[in-house]
């Protein structure tokens, strides 16, 4: 049986506060158990704590492409205040613009906060490698990658993450899979694999 392909991804915590040790991070135990949790492939986790410097984010984001990473998600500097450059440095690396991606985040955050409008996430592709923003507590990082479900764990509102594997598939990453009781990958009929048992 072949086995699942290996994946790297990047995983960026975006903290002044953090990353000068005030408080203990806690974006990147969030990111590294929600993809464990999501995908049954085996991953190298690429980790990253940095200040919020518009510099030093696009030159990490720059540096995990470099690596090979096919997917970065970054956590915090995405709402209004002076020190929020987390997009900026993003576009400023990018060779695409994916803007479904923040406007379904923000979707599905205004389910919880009216605050959500608030929110800047964007996502782009460098290379080979797809770059998401998402929000900074790790309640919502959850919500925005898996979507809205119902009490009976019906899905309402599909997360960000349903579209990422296909969207890697599409720009020559590794094949992702996921774990459905989590979050269930959409690819269309001809980019599917068969199912393993």
């Amino acid at each position: 049986m072949a086995m699942f392909e290996a994946v790297k991804i990047g995983i960026v915590s975006v903290s002044d506060r953090a990353s000068s040790g005030i408080y203990a991070d806690q974006g990147l135990p969030a990111l590294q158990d929600w993809l464990t949790r999501a995908l049954h492939n085996p991953i190298t986790f690429e980790a990253r704590l940095i200040a919020d410097e518009q510099a030093t984010i696009s030159a990490t984001l720059l540096e995990l492409v470099a690596a090979g990473c096919s997917l970065v998600l970054t956590t915090g500097g995405t709402g209004p205040a002076l020190r929020d450059v987390t997009p900026e440095a993003t576009l400023a690396v990018a060779h695409k613009e994916m803007p479904g991606f923040g406007e379904q985040m923000r979707q599905i955050s205004l389910k919880f906060v009216p605050t959500a409008i608030l929110s800047r996430q964007v996502a782009v592709i460098r290379d080979q490698c797809l770059i998401v923003n998402l929000p900074g507590q790790p309640k919502a990082i959850a919500e925005t990658l898996e979507g809205l479900k119902s009490a009976d764990g019906a899905q309402l509102v599909p997360g960000i993450f349903a579209a990422v594997p296909y969207c890697i598939d599409l720009i020559g990453g590794p094949y992702l899979e996921t774990r459905e009781a989590v979050c269930k990958a959409f690819r269309p009929k001809q980019a599917q694999r068969p199912a393993r048992t």
